[in-house]
């Protein structure tokens, strides 16, 4: 049975997630669709690419990706199909695959192109369900589209490095459910600058010396439980996808509030770590 996965910006109010898996059922009765997530922020390429990077290679090899984020055709805006990783992704190439693909080579891209058949306002719906269908029964993604080389690139995807490496960069990509930010700085990439050097990492008028490697590190197990006063307290991890990652400690955006709330921080924003010599 072939697998579907969906991930838009178009929430759950209207109707937009619900007629593109109608639209699926109609073609394949038999297919599994996933929603992961329809709540990325309006046109926002780089939040939607960290989700589909660290959400698709929990699916089986094969499954199919529609990436319904800035969809519109346009001159600068085509749509396309990407074999990756034993994956197939659907989507506009705007810079939504950088991600994955700067970690891995793709086997095949193609720019589709069937819009000549299709008359259509709503391309996720018309187009891309038509091609992902297509390829759940197998067929070849040289029959919707002409072979591209390239993919464009997300702007400032990589943080930047002063020529003395002294200092990284980078900006925050994403805001989870729990306020915590994410920036566009991986542990490899730190690692690799870093050289064992000490640090200071900064964001607005907060600053930390170190890095844990989970969100209880910061906790004293040896005082007891009622004696502790850690919930609200600000840290800085390498998260599950290897990101690093401003966080509070046991955050929760209804009540103590996250790091974004407590913090100031908001997308794009500049994180900045200094290596002392």
């Amino acid at each position: 049975m072939a697998i579907i996965t969906l991930t838009t910006d178009f929430g759950e109010k209207d109707h937009f997630a619900g007629a593109i898996k109608g639209a699926i059922y109609s073609e394949l009765p038999d297919v599994k669709i996933v929603d992961i997530s329809h709540s990325v922020s309006p046109f926002n390429i780089p939040e939607a690419a960290y989700i589909i990077q660290n959400a698709y290679s929990s699916f089986p090899k094969g499954t199919i990706h529609i990436i319904g984020i800035d969809a519109e055709i346009n001159e600068e805006n085509k749509h396309i199909a990407i074999k990756l990783d034993d994956h197939y992704f659907v989507c506009a190439n705007n810079g939504i695959m950088s991600m994955i693909c700067s970690e891995i080579s793709p086997t095949e891209i193609v720019e589709i192109n069937i819009h000549d058949k299709i008359e259509t306002s709503f391309p996720v719906l018309d187009v891309f369900v038509k091609v992902a269908c297509h390829i759940a029964r197998g067929g070849k993604l040289g029959i919707i589209g002409k072979t591209i080389g390239e993919i464009k690139p997300i702007k400032n995807l990589e943080p930047y490095v002063n020529d003395e490496k002294t200092q990284i960069i980078g900006s925050i990509i994403y805001i989870d459910n729990y306020g915590n930010v994410v920036t566009n700085i991986r542990k490899s990439f730190f690692e690799d600058i870093q050289k064992g050097r000490q640090f200071e990492v900064s964001a607005r008028n907060h600053k930390f010396k170190k890095i844990h490697s989970k969100y209880s590190d910061i906790v004293n197990f040896e005082i007891p439980e009622e004696n502790r006063n850690d919930e609200g307290r600000g840290l800085v991890v390498f998260n599950s996808s290897h990101y690093l990652e401003i966080a509070i400690y046991k955050g929760n955006t209804s009540n103590i509030g996250g790091a974004s709330s407590l913090m100031g921080l908001k997308l794009r924003d500049t994180v900045t770590i200094n290596f002392i010599k």
